[in-house]
């Protein structure tokens, strides 16, 4: 009896894996209203009145993508994340932008998924999420402060705007490479485009008070 009812949790588990890994593919290409629990079944192979018996609507399965991505956000595997932890900000900038890049390779379909409840929910999904990001930057900092070389900083910079502007910068620009296709948007090759970003915010844009 206990074991049929572990083999049933295993099937049903598999199942559920099946339905997200399957509406992810299709919510990232065709979009939310463009994707059917019909098509969703179809491509998870498995029938519709199963896909119903793991999730309420089409609207419940949207939302547990994107907090099964939130949860990878605040996880230590996400290559930002370990980046961070390892030091990157403030005195390795390259090392944060490469992690940035393989952030957005290793999860672009989840990416897309933030660009998709802007365009078809106004936003609704993702506006706490993005609300609530200085606090998580800051719990970061505050955890992390011992092996962070914050000293580095000339003064008046705050460590949180730092670690925002540095972190959100690369991956947006990654993200309109990656995602949206758009290669040397910056009107040079990546690599070359980093290297100029993270001179000028090493060192600013500006020249300094004439003596």
């Amino acid at each position: 009896m206990s074991q049929g009812r572990t083999n049933q949790e295993k099937r049903s588990e598999r199942s559920r894996a099946q339905i997200l890994k399957a509406s992810l593919q299709l919510f990232s290409t065709v979009g939310y209203h463009g994707t059917s629990m019909r098509d969703i079944a179809r491509d998870a192979g498995v029938s519709t009145g199963n896909v119903y018996h793991q999730f309420v609507d089409k609207e419940s399965i949207f939302r547990a993508l994107l907090d099964r991505y939130w949860e990878v956000l605040a996880s230590d595997e996400y290559p930002l994340n370990r980046a961070l932890a390892a030091g990157a900000f403030p005195n390795d900038l390259e090392a944060l932008a490469v992690a940035a890049r393989e952030s957005v390779e290793k999860y672009r379909r989840y990416v897309a998924l933030i660009y998709v409840d802007v365009v078809e929910f106004d936003g609704t999904h993702v506006r706490k999420f993005y609300t609530d990001m200085a606090s998580r930057f800051e719990r970061f900092l505050e955890t992390h402060r011992e092996r962070l070389d914050l000293s580095t900083l000339r003064d008046g910079v705050q460590p949180l705007a730092a670690v925002m502007l540095a972190s959100r910068f690369f991956l947006q620009y990654f993200t309109v490479e990656i995602l949206f296709g758009v290669p040397n948007h910056f009107g040079r090759d990546t690599a070359r485009a980093m290297h100029d970003v993270v001179e000028i915010l090493k060192s600013g844009m500006l020249k300094g008070p004439q003596a």
